[in-house]
């Protein structure tokens, strides 16, 4: 077991714990979460969740097959027109959901999966294939690892990814037997030999490809029916040898045993010490820290382990006990992240409560799906990472999370965040911009020029910032004056908010506030 904190259970380890597990929290859900305390939230954080409703078509109105706010997920294609539609629909449904579920790590492990078993949709475009990969990642979020493995050895997306839909008896494919143990399962080790990596041999991949044989996918693209995804064993397909296996795994046989056979071979690779470490060293990485140093690796990671295997490799009570370490409130593991650009352009949606035009069917999706396109553009395009190992900053050595700040990116960044505090981003005949004056409202004090800006602080920024980093944030709501100005400015305000001119004032005054908070080094990181 990791060892419990129970340290101070303030603004700043409540903020931690949520900027971690969710896509941004508001200042009251911050607030909520000192009072219900670390044990309660983490709770509420993992329990389990029903299943949101389905993304429909939202703009395509040429689809026979699947009206206007009809939803799309076993409909027969039409043409390219219409799969482009779908994925649009998917695209925006899926940030919605991280806005939408509240107080919930799934979303965040959603994310974490995609990473980690990845497809990329240059191979995979069928948006139904990829709604059903999403949809199991979703549904085991925090399950059973080892099973999630199995489900995904024979999706039909990862099928088609990884080229297991080729591989058949007369000409074996190693694709993904190799990526199962290099990326999925044990990692690739040292070298130790020739074609051995410590954690499996050159001949294990041979041998777990020929286990793999036989499976195929069907109904991609298909037209003619009402369809949903499918994986399939072809038994004519398959080697039905005797699979031997290195002294890497005990020199094992794998006999055929026909359509059950890859579990057998699942079986045994997570029997294989490494097993369990290997995915601990991938969610902590996604949740604490990218450096890994051997006292983390004996002290964290190996108690991670353990209780993964204690728990049949149940992935929600290694969750749970990380989430409520001593390890993870350290103050060195708080603000050590540099933010994604889905957590970037998430972070400042939901903390900021930027409203969306629920009612409008069309905004509704086309707005979120504008926002896809922003994540896209700073480089983290959902459900396409760029290659098979995932995005570079959680594996790749030794930027890390650095890596999503370039020069290309950095201007983008501040693009986004300049105009979502002024004037809005403007899609679909709307704009996307914080409502200054509502956000303030629900802030501790906003009469108080000092408890304002240590209020926004507070909730933006994973640390404290100097006094002096307040002064001149404050100079910006009371140019030269004293405190009491603004004090009666916005009182003023409050008590006649008719006043166009004075509501401009105090309006422009926020803004300009959030717009440079938001361009400080400390909003980059989480």
């Amino acid at each position: 077991m990791l060892k419990k904190y129970t340290g101070e259970w303030s603004f700043e380890q409540a903020a931690h714990l949520l900027r971690r597990t969710t896509f941004g929290a508001t200042f009251k859900e911050i607030n909520d979460t000192i009072e219900q305390g670390m044990e309660a939230t983490v709770r509420q954080l993992v329990r389990t969740r029903s299943m949101p409703d389905l993304p429909v078509n939202y703009d395509y109105e040429d689809d026979p097959n699947v009206p206007i706010n009809s939803q799309w997920t076993r409909a027969p294609h039409i043409d390219f027109r219409s799969n482009n539609a779908r994925r649009r629909s998917l695209y925006g449904w899926t940030l919605m959901q991280m806005s939408h579920d509240r107080m919930s790590i799934r979303e965040k492990m959603v994310l974490f999966w995609q990473s980690h078993f990845v497809i990329e949709t240059d191979i995979v475009r069928d948006a139904k294939f990829l709604y059903q990969y999403v949809s199991l990642f979703r549904s085991q979020a925090l399950g059973n690892f080892k099973s999630l493995v199995e489900h995904v050895t024979i999706s039909p997306s990862m099928l088609r990814y990884l080229n297991g839909r080729d591989n058949t008896e007369s000409a074996p494919n190693e694709n993904y037997a190799r990526e199962l143990l290099e990326l999925f399962t044990l990692g690739k080790g040292e070298l130790a030999g020739p074609g051995d990596y410590t954690t499996f041999t050159e001949d294990d991949v041979i041998a777990m490809a020929k286990v793999l044989t036989g499976w195929r996918d069907r109904y991609y693209y298909r037209k003619e029916i009402e369809s949903t995804p499918e994986s399939f064993f072809r038994f004519n397909q398959h080697d039905r040898s005797g699979k031997q296996l290195s002294h890497r795994f005990d020199n094992q046989v794998i006999a055929n045993n026909n359509a059950d056979e890859y579990k057998d071979l699942i079986a045994i690779i997570f029997k294989h010490p490494q097993a369990s470490r290997f995915i601990c060293r991938r969610l902590y990485r996604w949740f604490v820290h990218f450096d890994i140093t051997d006292q983390i690796e004996r002290e964290v990671i190996e108690p991670m382990a353990t209780i993964l295997r204690e728990n049949d490799f149940k992935i929600k009570p290694v969750i749970e006990n990380l989430l409520q370490s001593e390890h993870f409130y350290q103050q060195n593991n708080i603000g050590a992240m540099v933010k994604s650009p889905v957590d970037f352009v998430m972070f400042s949606l939901n903390q900021l409560e930027i409203s969306f035009p629920e009612n409008n069917l069309y905004r509704k999706y086309q707005l979120r799906f504008k926002l896809y396109q922003e994540m896209e553009d700073m480089q983290m395009e959902i459900f396409n990472p760029p290659n098979v190992a995932g995005w570079k900053a959680y594996y790749q050595k030794p930027l890390y999370y650095q890596s999503w700040i370039s020069s290309a990116t950095l201007p983008l960044r501040m693009n986004y965040t300049n105009k979502l505090a002024q004037q809005g981003l403007r899609f679909a005949g709307y704009d996307i911009k914080v409502d200054a004056l509502k956000f303030v409202e629900k802030l501790s004090d906003p009469y108080d020029p000092n408890i304002l800006v240590s209020d926004l602080a507070k909730l933006l920024f994973p640390h404290p910032i100097s006094d002096e980093q307040k002064d001149t944030l404050k100079e910006i709501l009371i140019p030269g004056l004293p405190d009491f100005e603004w004090t009666v400015e916005y009182g003023n305000y409050r008590n006649d908010p008719s006043d166009e001119n004075l509501k401009a004032s105090v309006e422009q005054k926020l803004r300009d506030l959030l717009q440079r908070m938001m361009s400080m080094p400390e909003y980059y990181l989480q």
